[in-house]
């Protein structure tokens, strides 16, 4: 009996340690994917006005989510087998680093020197790129108002991670939140 609980005892321990380690893993993931990923604007798409802003945070659609869709739809209109459930976008940036739509592709397609691979996800039929939602302080909604576009930090695999929001000039709005 005493063995048994020594043992209980033990894998408690391995367990607790290896569940901190893959926790401060992931959040050294994100960090470094924050601090060494690649800038892009991916533009604000209108949503329903009535969830733009509900307390604390605002409710998010992207431009070319909304062409990702249309995209999408037409391949399966043309027999394409482009209506995976998650995919990847090769897009163009401009001068500015705002991303544009240049079409649907896979993880190994070549790209120009100005274009970048993005991964989105399918979520309830809506195309997403991280989130859904950007968060902010309670109170400060009036802040991220003017919000027209999104930047985001990409990796080498094309993850989006959002990051702040931005006005049509594309000057930051509010304090960076992470």
């Amino acid at each position: 009996m005493i063995a048994t609980a020594k043992l209980d005892r033990v894998v408690v321990v391995i367990a607790t340690v290896l569940i901190l380690a893959l926790v401060n893993w992931s959040i050294w993931a994100k960090e470094r994917h924050l601090a060494e990923g690649e800038a892009v604007f991916l533009e604000l798409a209108p949503v329903d006005p009535r969830s733009l802003m509900q307390g604390d945070y605002m409710a998010l659609n992207f431009e070319i989510g909304n062409q990702i869709q249309q995209a999408l739809h037409e391949g399966h209109r043309q027999g394409d087998e482009l209506h995976a459930a998650d995919g990847h976008v090769v897009v163009r940036l401009d001068e500015d680093r705002v991303a544009h739509f240049q079409r649907l592709g896979a993880s190994n397609d070549s790209l120009a020197t100005d274009e970048r691979r993005l991964r989105y996800r399918m979520r309830n039929g809506q195309v997403r790129f991280a989130t859904d939602a950007f968060f902010f302080q309670e109170g400060h909604a009036e802040r991220y108002e003017p919000a027209r576009y999104g930047q985001f930090r990409i990796n080498e695999r094309g993850e989006p991670l959002l990051v702040s929001m931005h006005d049509a000039e594309l000057e930051l709005l509010g304090e960076m939140e992470r």
